[in-house]
């Protein structure tokens, strides 16, 4: 299956992956970044999967979510009827549950199930008994049962059933995962928990108030980021896979089931612009928590419970996403020097008290030593936004959200009435301001550069406007833009920077897509400056790109025509909320930051 064949369901804690042909192909319990049961995604059916659906195996004739919710509906049209299975994941109780649903829509069609369990990212083959007429599978820490309500036989390493739904007719299969080490768990009602979930999806999305054009888009996209959001800690995740590459085939495969502080605020930004503070108020919860102790020890990402080791390792026994190696868990980048991070932070904790989110003392006094580690280290070079494995730079997008970190220390001050070196504060802001527009300008081309001294273009220079560090008439940024449409666009889509033999900067081998959340924010630079009707016409065309089900990756890849990168990402969604914000309005500058 490609990556757009793909549909997300998940409780808040994990997720799952289902393809179009009715196969559960990626799945990790208890947590997002727990090892996979169902992995055939980045191997085969061997390494872990669920497949339900019609005799025969083919791709669903049409699938949906539900209105306002994540429960997701595909329909199979046969020669002798139509079946409907419904897959979503009930908020969770104690254990993790996958509920299926198989409802006869007409006449009599013949299904089949296949179930391959595979623990430790397929692995680990586990034990398997039946017990009272279900299924459990045993593999070291884990247990995982399946109720179903036919019966299903053994061989080859599988479980496999046929069996005939007519029309009118139900059948709930519910499969758990549990400590192993525990008793059986409570076996819970498929009917009663899907119209529980959506009850609590629906009422959710209620309170919404996004009212412009593209709702729909922007729903899905809000449904979505909820739906990373890891909810005992408030932390949000970037996207619920591992090692989908950016280049098909190529070594660029990441793990993004952690929470990275500018992707999660990035998405607060989104989440808050729509109404939604009460997420903001337990990320900020989850922050303090996650980088309590020393501002210098602070890191770019963490794990869903604050967790700060996360190692790197390659999964050799998986074949990769079409033969993409290596696979990796795990990320080194949390290793790395990434000054924007601050200005990130610091923006997403103005935004949320501008907001309405309550005062915090002790959430001022660890942005206070933010501030005072951005004033001895904004000088320094570091690995960036994009999180290069090349040699350490000066890059402009750095230096700029240091600019943001000052910037939003003196409005905290001054608006809140915080206690500060404000006076400091203020003048340091405009050294790095006018550093940046000395060392970052290419007065002859007049273009910012991805770094001081470089030649290359850099599409983060997009969010200069959007920030506030300079407006958006003013002549540098719109010789930016100019610049960044005519060298960093292909097929009419916006890359993050050169990717060629003779440009090093991120010490990676091969090439990549076009960077969604790029395009993005060209479509809402087009809008502060007045080109609406570009601005509309390039919004089309992403929008065009999410699947059937309103999904989006990482990146498009116009070589192919395909998406590329994990799945879905929260980078290319926010990005999509926020220029539907700006193109159902005037704008001249946002309230906060669109990171």
């Amino acid at each position: 299956m490609r990556i757009e064949d793909y549909a997300l369901i998940g409780d808040m804690q994990s997720a799952a992956l289902v393809a179009r042909d009715g196969s559960i192909d990626w799945l990790c319990l208890p947590r997002f970044d727990s090892p996979a049961c169902f992995a055939a995604l980045l191997g085969g059916d061997r390494n872990g999967h669920w497949w339900l659906g019609p005799e025969g195996r083919r791709p669903a004739t049409r699938r949906r979510y539900r209105t306002d919710t994540l429960i997701l509906e595909s329909e199979w049209d046969t020669p002798t009827g139509t079946v409907r299975v419904i897959d979503f994941m009930p908020p969770r109780d104690v254990n993790p549950d996958v509920v299926r649903i198989v409802e006869g829509v007409s006449g009599t069609v013949r299904m089949s199930t296949q179930l391959r369990v595979r623990f430790d990212y397929g692995r680990i083959v586990p034990w398997i008994r039946r017990f009272e007429g279900h299924l459990q599978a045993v593999g070291g820490p884990d247990s995982v049962w399946l109720h179903s309500p036919i019966p299903l036989k053994g061989g080859d390493y599988a479980h496999v059933a046929d069996f005939e739904v007519k029309e009118g007719q139900r059948l709930s299969f519910v499969f758990t995962w549990h400590p192993s080490h525990e008793p059986m768990p409570r076996q819970i009602h498929g009917e009663t928990q899907l119209a529980e979930t959506e009850e609590m999806w629906k009422d959710w999305v209620s309170t919404c108030t996004h009212q412009g054009p593209w709702r729909e888009a922007v729903i899905r996209s809000l449904i979505t980021l909820k739906a990373l959001t890891y909810s005992p800690t408030g932390g949000i995740v970037a996207a619920p896979t591992t090692s989908l590459p950016e280049d098909l085939g190529g070594v660029r495969n990441w793990d993004y089931r952690f929470c990275w502080l500018r992707d999660a605020t990035m998405t607060l930004d989104a989440l808050i612009g729509n109404g939604y503070l009460e997420e903001a108020g337990a990320w900020r919860s989850w922050l303090l928590r996650a980088i309590a102790g020393r501002p210098q020890d602070l890191q770019i990402m963490y794990g869903v419970a604050g967790e700060r080791r996360l190692p790197e390792l390659e999964l050799d026994w998986l074949d990769g996403y079409e033969r993409s190696r290596p696979v990796r868990i795990g990320n080194q980048a949390v290793n790395q020097l990434q000054l924007d991070v601050y200005g990130e932070v610091m923006a997403c904790l103005f935004l949320s008290r501008t907001s309405g989110l309550a005062p915090d003392d002790r959430a001022w006094a660890i942005q206070r030593e933010l501030i005072n580690y951005v004033e001895e280290h904004w000088d320094e070079p570091d690995e960036g936004l994009w999180e290069v494995r090349g040699p350490r730079r000066h890059f402009v997008h750095s230096k700029m959200m240091c600019w943001v970190a000052l910037d939003r220390a003196v409005q905290y001050v001054e608006r809140f009435d915080r206690k500060g070196p404000v006076e400091r504060w203020k003048a340091l802001r405009e050294a790095v301001h006018a550093e940046i527009c000395a060392k970052g300008f290419d007065p002859e081309r007049n273009t910012f550069t991805q770094s001081y001294g470089s030649h290359e273009l850099d599409a983060a220079l997009l969010l200069m406007p959007m920030v506030g560090f300079l407006p958006v008439d003013d002549p540098r940024v719109t010789g930016t833009v100019a610049a960044i449409e005519k060298e960093l666009m292909a097929e009419g889509f916006v890359l993050r920077y050169p990717v060629a033999a003779d440009n090093d900067v991120d010490g990676l081998p091969g090439g990549e897509g076009a960077f969604l959340a790029c395009s993005f924010w060209l479509v809402e630079v087009m809008a502060m400056q007045g080109r609406k009707d570009e601005a509309e016409e390039l919004f089309g065309r992403l929008l065009a790109l999410r699947n059937d089900v309103g999904l989006l990756a990482e990146e498009y890849d116009p070589r192919y025509d395909r998406l590329v990168g994990n799945f879905p990402q929260a980078f290319s969604h926010v990005p999509l909320i926020h220029a539907a914000r700006a193109l159902s309005k005037d704008v001249t500058r946002p309230s906060g930051p669109t990171l």
